[in-house]
């Protein structure tokens, strides 16, 4: 069975260290791909830029965006990751500090699958990753692990 990828897009390298501690912390022992910013992001998914080549039928089984990104937002991700067949059913929780109404509206029109606001508390913020870890990387079942008969 092929290891189930997390892709973290995520700038800030103290939320970065933050998440990939909770996340070792709550033995979720799954290889982490960091990218910092929007246009880096797009270029894993698809295989190009810095990427090129990169064999992108091994995509994330999940995906935690950030929204407020350098180069491209975290919202347009989400929305060029919506528009192509390749990623139209990518599970994409977003993961950020943003109290914004708008950005909590937009992320769900935008086909994100979950949104959460990073707690400040790291014991808050562990626990949140647990259970995202838990039912995103064992509950959940994704459509493209789904044998088409």
């Amino acid at each position: 069975m092929q290891e189930r990828i997390i892709l973290l897009v995520e700038d800030n390298p103290d939320d970065e260290a933050l998440t990939l501690r909770a996340l070792k912390k709550n033995n979720i022992l799954n290889e982490v791909i960091v990218v910092r910013d929007g246009a880096d992001a797009l270029d894993y998914l698809f295989g190009t830029g810095q990427y090129e080549g990169r064999d992108t039928t091994v995509q994330p089984e999940l995906i935690l965006l950030d929204l407020k990104l350098p180069k491209i937002d975290g919202l347009e991700v989400l929305r060029q990751l919506r528009s192509d067949s390749r990623t139209e059913l990518q599970p994409v929780v977003v993961l950020t500090t943003s109290i914004e109404e708008k950005d909590l509206v937009s992320s769900y029109k935008l086909g994100a699958n979950s949104y959460i606001r990073k707690p400040v508390d790291f014991n808050q913020f562990t626990e949140a990753v647990r259970q995202l870890g838990l039912y995103w990387l064992v509950l959940n079942q994704s459509p493209r692990h789904q044998r088409v008969t």
